[in-house]
């Protein structure tokens, strides 16, 4: 039957770049890797050292899962393909729709994985931490921050992420003025990276009762979370911390006693806070890993030598160029100002679907064709 065949024929020509996905993703490495760290775990008193157990245990749980990710590609592409053949000895076009689907998950997998082999940066594999910042604007900024906040939890969640909440500052009377969220999961980081910027909101403001249209601005940073080893040099003498009462939308998550922890780096005007942990020790101890994450993106990413390099200016990353717009009126679009990447689909953009968008920034990045940002007329 015709529409078999010409199944057939786009799953038969996808089969090169399945085969290249394995020199891409480096199979035969992996496989070796995980056969000796198969081996360091069944060493005599592996064990004793419970820390350096948990990251080998750790490294090989991601080195097995990227091989049988390739490997039910392989299987799925072997199992459609035969689905589509006896479909169409049978001539039953009742499991047209079950063939079509095996395609398009065949390439969604192929695409993923693809992707993940350009997450290849220091800390691309690390989870990320994300703070939120309402700008200028009061309720409407603030509701918009939360609207962000919205967007990427439900990406996280769609991608099997978890989230904790480790600050929340509830807005005036909607949204949020500010909040940070710890988001767990292999390469976390290396996907958001790209999201970090100057968000643009263009709508009609359900807070004006004249009905006007208003521009809003949010601003997302990105850190990675760092491991515990990571060495940073900061003196006792330039850290404020000031304790405060809990509060915001962590419900049970949140300790609502005087337990959060602020800290601010005074050389810098960097400040972090943590709220979501039992104590106030525990969060400061989190709310300082935070703050050394920060530190070391911003020297990294300004190539600086030192931490001392870092000014006041250069702490504040959230309000540098916009990198994207998202109109809901008179039109709607969503329109990333560095790829060009859009899409006219704006309510599944603030639902969470933003694939699109951070595939094209790693693409550009990998190709080094990433422009600036920049403002984008409505």
């Amino acid at each position: 039957m015709l529409q078999y065949e010409e199944l057939a024929l786009k799953l038969e020509s996808m089969l090169p770049q399945i085969e290249d996905l394995a020199e891409s993703i480096g199979l035969t490495a992996l496989k070796r890797e995980a056969d000796e760290l198969d081996a360091r775990a069944a060493a005599p008193g592996f064990w004793d050292d419970m820390e350096s157990a948990k990251k080998i245990t750790q490294k090989a749980a991601s080195v097995k899962g990227k091989i049988e990710n390739y490997e039910k590609l392989k299987a799925d592409y072997q199992d459609t393909l035969t689905l589509i053949e006896l479909a169409n000895e049978a001539e039953d076009l009742s499991l047209l729709d079950e063939c079509v689907a095996g395609i398009e998950q065949i390439e969604k997998s192929m695409e993923s994985q693809r992707l993940a082999t350009l997450l290849s940066g220091e800390y691309d594999a690390k989870n990320a931490i994300l703070t939120f910042h309402a700008g200028a604007g009061g309720t409407e900024a603030q509701d918009w921050a939360s609207m962000l906040y919205r967007m990427y939890t439900h990406w996280a969640e769609a991608h099997g992420f978890q989230y904790n909440i480790l600050d929340y500052l509830d807005g005036d009377e909607a949204g949020l003025k500010s909040a940070s969220i710890e988001i767990i999961g292999e390469n976390a980081y290396g996907y958001l990276k790209g999201e970090a910027g100057v968000h643009r909101l263009v709508r009609i403001s359900p807070f004006d009762s004249s009905g006007r249209r208003h521009t809003s601005f949010s601003a997302l940073e990105v850190i990675p979370e760092l491991d515990e080893d990571v060495e940073v040099d900061i003196r006792p003498e330039d850290i404020k911390m000031d304790v405060f009462r809990s509060s915001g939308a962590g419900g049970q998550h949140i300790n609502k006693t005087s337990s959060a922890v602020r800290l601010t780096h005074i050389p810098t005007g960097i400040v972090v806070a943590c709220q979501n942990e039992r104590s106030q020790f525990q969060n400061r101890d989190k709310a300082m890993a935070m703050l050394k994450s920060k530190l070391v993106e911003i020297k990294e990413r300004e190539h600086l030598d030192k931490l001392d390099d870092i000014k006041g200016s250069q702490a504040q990353i959230a309000w540098g160029s916009q990198i994207r717009s998202y109109v809901f009126m008179p039109y709607t679009l969503a329109k990333d100002t560095r790829t060009g990447y859009e899409m006219g689909n704006i309510q599944a953009v603030m639902d969470g679907e933003i694939d699109g968008f951070i595939n094209a920034y790693l693409q550009a990045l990998a190709n080094g064709t990433l422009g600036k940002a920049g403002a984008i007329e409505d």
